[in-house]
């Protein structure tokens, strides 16, 4: 493994150095171990784990490339590892997005355009007053991801994406067990959509806020 390690590293090197750039095709692989003082298996070995994090695209036939390093590319690995969580580490997760959400929806409140507000709202529309839990969920989903998508943060947006998996179990759980569960977390959507079409940023990460630190409220007195 350490020989591998010191493989990935060199061709890290090469990336963070600019000698290789997105969509650039690797040397072949003989030209590139010899540059490298590495053996064949290690290239190889090491190609074969960047690949699996998305830093390199492997195309049979024609050669291995840098992929695009776009970060929503680079941060489904993330979504995976989080995929893979325990029960007890929900509220970790739960804690990292209070902190990181609110902050993607005040950015949002002075980036996000009328035609998107438009869409949210139909879509809470749709719902109707009393959607069923799976329904909620999926649309929670949409909601939250629609706003972070309008904060112009390709990162942020990312992260969060990668770390919704592990929250909605609890927000499935939450919807079965908790009184009025459903009615809340439609009246604070409505909320933060009022303070988005306000442009009122602080209000915006208020009710952002409010909301997810109540699923993460109910979720610890249920542990």
């Amino acid at each position: 493994m350490a020989v591998t390690d010191e493989a990935i590293e060199k061709i890290k090197g090469m990336i963070v150095s600019g000698a290789l750039r997105p969509g650039d095709r690797l040397p072949k692989e003989t030209e590139l171990a010899a540059d490298l003082g590495l053996s064949r298996n290690s290239l190889r070995e090491a190609v074969r784990a960047l690949s699996l994090i998305r830093i390199l695209d492997v195309r049979q036939g024609d050669g291995t490339y840098v992929t695009s390093l776009d970060p929503q590319l680079l941060l489904e690995a993330l979504s995976f590892v989080v995929d893979f969580h325990r029960d007890d580490t929900v509220l970790e997760f739960l804690a990292v997005r209070r902190i990181l959400e609110p902050a993607a929806t005040a950015l949002a409140a002075t980036h996000i355009e009328a035609a998107q507000l438009d869409e949210l709202t139909a879509q809470l529309d749709d719902l109707g007053p009393e959607p069923s839990v799976e329904e909620l969920v999926a649309a929670d989903l949409d909601f939250h991801r629609g706003i972070v998508r309008a904060c112009g943060n390709s990162v942020l947006c990312s992260l969060l994406d990668g770390l919704s998996g592990p929250t909605t179990r609890a927000r499935i759980w939450r919807g079965l067990t908790q009184e009025d569960a459903v009615g809340r977390t439609l009246r604070e959507h409505r909320a933060i959509l009022a303070a988005l079409r306000d442009g009122d940023a602080e209000a915006a990460r208020s009710w952002a806020t409010v909301h997810i630190a109540s699923v993460e409220q109910w979720l610890r007195s249920t542990l």
